[in-house]
């Protein structure tokens, strides 16, 4: 919005000149998240107070987080408000990627909304807190995948095929499903990035802070992937392939990183007010929409490595169980966990470590990940 009110001046002003450099507008989404942040928080925490918008805490979660029930929860609308407002201020308008971004975010944050509502609702009623039933959470998140693997698909956004991603190590190697006749496949493919990442995110978002701190440093990553894919030079110097326009998601990156951060200043240990699903699955949208659109699926096993791990010991925990169950009994089972409970900072908060311990810990392991994959940009 600022690029098109401004730019168009620059013939009788010209520092304006300045709004046609994605790193400059990058630059201020990011400061103008922060402050976003800092600004609409107080306001909406005091809001989800009066309301008694508290967090659910669910049972069989360690003694700590016995006192966490009395927290404001929802608070991704502080975070969906600072990601909104400045990409919307500092983004080209006319830049399709950015659009699909915050669409798939928007969708995302909707779901988990309601799913942060009728736990609530249930709560109050005395009811089991199930919140939105699994299989219509995953129906959202289906949908929203298969309604963008069909638009990437049919309507490509730049000159390489639509049905198409790439591989981190490997130079000038375009995956392409429709050279032996998979296009389609294209589409599940997306369907299942897009649900698998969002709820990576959503498992990781346990503790004070583990999930904004984690994702700053992921999306902060994928912003640098952006930029560089979006400038002929970058991509051609660093052997990735360059894709017209992408270069704009860089803006709404930095936009989720000033908003992350700007959101961990309420919670962080002891936290004012958790994000709830609807911060966690819109975070998590926000990431697969930028790995989609890049390309660069794949990668995010780097840049998410964290996420990545705490989603596989949800997976073996479940596998496991259910297989020791079946074989041995339900007694056996329940003595021979693989974890001492999943997600993995559950496992290491009963091993004896503290919170904040855990977290920070997460988030170094988070900074390794993010070294790896901009090391995949020159590896190649």
């Amino acid at each position: 919005m600022l690029y098109d009110l401004f730019y168009p001046l620059r013939e009788y002003f010209s520092p304006f000149r300045v709004f046609t450099y994605q790193s400059f507008r990058a630059a201020g989404a990011a400061v103008t998240a922060l402050l976003m942040a800092f600004i609409v928080a107080p306001t909406i925490i005091r809001w989800l107070g009066r309301m008694q918008v508290n967090q659910v805490v669910r049972e069989g979660t360690p003694e700590s987080h016995a006192g966490k029930g009395d927290t404001p929860t929802m608070g991704g609308l502080i975070i969906l408000a600072a990601v909104f407002v400045p990409t919307l201020l500092w983004m080209r308008t006319n830049n399709r990627y950015v659009w699909l971004a915050l669409l798939t975010t928007l969708w995302m944050g909707c779901i988990g909304f309601l799913d942060d509502y009728l736990k609530l609702r249930q709560k109050r009623a005395g009811l089991k807190n199930e919140g939105l039933v699994e299989r219509w959470k995953l129906a959202g998140q289906v949908t929203l995948g298969v309604a963008l693997g069909v638009y990437l698909w049919k309507v490509p956004l730049n000159q390489l095929p639509g049905a198409s991603t790439t591989v981190p190590f490997l130079k000038d190697v375009l995956i392409v499903p429709a050279t032996v006749g998979l296009a389609w496949a294209y589409v599940p493919f997306v369907t299942f990035v897009v649900t698998a990442i969002s709820n990576s995110v959503n498992l990781t978002d346990g503790l004070d802070g583990l999930a904004s701190g984690l994702m700053a440093i992921a999306i902060g990553t994928f912003a640098v992937f952006a930029y560089a894919m979006g400038r002929v030079d970058a991509s051609s110097y660093l052997g990735l392939f360059y894709l017209r326009g992408a270069g704009e998601l860089a803006v709404f990156c930095t936009a989720v990183l000033g908003a992350c951060i700007g959101f961990l200043w309420f919670n962080t240990k002891p936290a004012q007010v958790f994000m709830g699903d609807t911060g966690s699955l819109a975070l998590g949208g926000a990431m697969a929409a930028v790995a989609t659109l890049l390309k660069s699926e794949f990668l995010f096993v780097f840049i998410g490595g964290v996420f990545v791990a705490e989603t596989a010991s949800v997976l073996i925990q479940r596998t496991v169980f259910k297989y020791r169950k079946r074989k041995h009994g339900i007694e056996y089972a329940r003595a021979n966990r693989v974890f001492l409970r999943a997600p993995l900072h559950h496992h290491f908060e009963l091993k004896g470590w503290p919170e904040s311990q855990v977290v920070v810990r997460f988030w170094i392991v988070g900074v390794l990940c993010a070294f790896l994959a901009l090391a995949t940009m020159k590896l190649r």
